[in-house]
C-alpha cells in the first residue's frame, strides 16, 4: 500500500445518506427505550460483571429446566425480556465497536493523507517563495506557525507528529 495516498477509497453521496439515514434510525429507536443515567446513577447500577452474569445464566437455567424451583416472587417474564434486551444489546455493542475500529480507520488513513499532502504544499510554497512569486511568502509565513519547534519551520521534524487523534 503507498504511503502517499493510504485513503484511495471514499464514500459516494449515497453511501454517506445510507449511513446517516441508518444511524438515524438507531437513535430514533434507541431513543424510545433507554434512560438517560446520570454519572452517578452509571456508578450506582454498573456492569454486573462476568461472576454475576454467570450467577444470572444460571438462575435462568434452572428457572427453564427446573421451574419448580424458581422464586415466586421473581417476575419470570419480565426477567426473560430483560435478558434478550441485555444479549441483544452486548452484541450490538460488539457490532458497534467493530464499526468505530472501521470507521477510525477510514478516518485515519485520510487525515493522514490529508497531512501529507498539506506537507507537500507547504514544501511548494517555501519553494515558490524562495524564486518570489508573488503571494507564497505570506503563506509560508502563515503555515510556519504550526512548525514551532523546527528551526526554519520545516515540516520534517513535524512529519514524526502524525500519530495524533482528534
Amino acid at each position: 500500500m503507498s504511503l502517499n495516498n493510504l485513503g484511495v477509497y471514499h464514500l459516494t453521496p449515497a453511501q454517506k445518506q445510507a449511513i446517516d439515514d441508518a444511524l438515524t434510525s438507531i437513535e430514533a429507536n434507541l431513543t424510545e427505550v433507554t434512560q438517560n443515567l446520570s454519572s452517578e446513577e452509571r456508578q450506582k447500577f454498573g456492569s454486573i460483571k462476568e461472576t454475576n452474569k454467570l450467577l444470572v445464566d444460571k438462575c435462568r437455567e434452572f428457572q427453564q429446566t427446573q421451574g419448580s424451583l424458581a422464586s415466586p416472587d421473581v417476575d419470570w417474564t419480565e426477567f426473560e425480556a430483560d435478558y434478550q434486551d441485555r444479549v441483544f444489546a452486548d452484541t450490538r455493542l460488539d457490532r458497534l465497536a467493530t464499526l468505530t475500529r472501521m470507521l477510525s480507520d477510514f478516518k485515519i488513513v485520510h487525515d493522514y493523507d490529508n497531512y501529507q499532502d498539506a506537507l507537500t504544499d507547504y514544501d511548494y510554497s517555501k519553494y515558490k517563495s524562495s524564486t518570489k512569486t508573488p503571494g507564497y511568502t505570506g503563506k509560508v509565513d502563515e503555515l510556519k506557525q504550526f512548525f514551532p519547534n523546527t528551526s526554519n519551520g520545516s515540516p520534517i521534524a513535524a512529519k514524526n507528529n502524525t500519530n495524533e487523534t482528534e
